[in-house]
């Protein structure tokens, strides 16, 4: 069957969207050097950079959150493919200064690849003060897996929130990454898929799913996370999600947390709030209350039925940098 979606040739999607993005956030975001998205305004030499990259599709994901006090550059591949090292070795020598850079990856095989061949190019050019952060806080696999079996998710942009406000404050490297690993240290994502999605140059399905089941723990690419069981109402799937995710994180009556609904692509505003709702009531109900947090698309998988409930442990450190001043396509807050 024919795909359905407004695109021209399905070769030049990524080259087309990024465009349309700086076109429509240019006084946020500019692109250059074809894949790199940058920060229109670029922040002082003597702050560190932070860049972050991966495979397009998963829009707004990740060049949505280039800005101010977030990300200072997003590296883009192909649809569902990490860019190449180079490519992203290219953005580090445009970011590099005596502050340093951070590059944060995510746990993938593809991304993660692509980061070693980039830093081992940083390297050999001579570029010094370059660190990396990988993203692992899928806990699809088991709280206790192997932080190498747990892939990145959409955890990801609430850690370069709190990341990119530290840089933008004027913390040092060594003080970023410290932040962003105590952050990560407490921070959980898990999935739940009711429809797959489709490659969008292609019209293949990703992954396979009856239309009376749901699967927790589908990954961002269809892969498998071994909760396939029938349907369930948004108040018993908020709750299964829940009591793992609080086991993960290690939440305990009296914390604070961030509650974030990150809806997957074909999920509706009503939707996302209902569950948002359901999970709230649940953690409330544990003796643990919420900052602001968001029922929204950070990271999507085209047309993907499904969210991902992201959670985090909130300290007073990290509650006043979520709430920093940001200005990303994707992110604003007045600080």
């Amino acid at each position: 069957m024919p795909m359905k979606k407004f695109m021209n040739d399905p070769a030049n999607l990524t080259a087309e969207m990024l465009e349309g993005l700086a076109l429509a956030y240019a006084d946020k975001v500019k692109l250059v050097n074809e894949r790199i998205v940058v920060r229109t305004t670029p922040k002082a030499e003597d702050k560190v950079a932070l860049i972050c990259f991966g495979g397009t599709g998963h829009e707004p994901a990740m060049h949505g959150f280039v800005g101010e006090g977030m990300a200072d550059a997003a590296v883009a591949g192909d649809v569902f493919a990490a860019p190449g090292g180079p490519k992203v070795f290219e953005a580090i020598d445009m970011f590099k200064r005596p502050a340093g850079v951070i590059l944060l990856t995510l746990n993938h095989n593809g991304d993660r690849m692509a980061a070693r061949k980039a830093l081992r190019l940083a390297e050999k050019a001579g570029i010094e003060n370059v660190k990396e952060i990988i993203v692992q806080e899928d806990i699809a696999p088991g709280i206790d897996a192997d932080p190498e079996d747990r892939r990145g998710l959409g955890g990801c942009i609430p850690l370069m929130k709190v990341m990119g406000a530290a840089c933008e404050a004027g913390k040092s490297i060594d003080e970023v990454l410290a932040i962003g690993q105590a952050f990560h240290a407490q921070l959980a994502t898990l999935s739940v898929a009711l429809k797959v999605a489709t490659h969008p140059q292609n019209g293949a399905e990703i992954g396979a799913l009856a239309d009376d089941e749901m699967e927790i723990g589908m990954g961002q690419h269809g892969e498998g996370g071994g909760g396939v069981m029938k349907m369930q109402s948004a108040n018993e799937t908020a709750k299964i999600m829940v009591e793992r995710l609080v086991a993960a994180t290690k939440l305990q009556s009296g914390d604070r947390a961030l509650l974030i609904i990150n809806g997957s692509g074909a999920t509706t505003a009503m939707e996302m709030l209902i569950c948002y709702r359901a999970a709230a009531k649940v953690l409330m109900g544990m003796g643990i209350s919420l900052v602001d947090g968001q029922a929204t698309e950070l990271l999507t998988v085209q047309e993907m039925a499904g969210f991902q409930m992201i959670l985090a442990k909130v300290t007073p450190e990290t509650d006043a940098l979520l709430k920093a001043k940001a200005n990303a396509p994707y992110w604003v807050c007045n600080g």
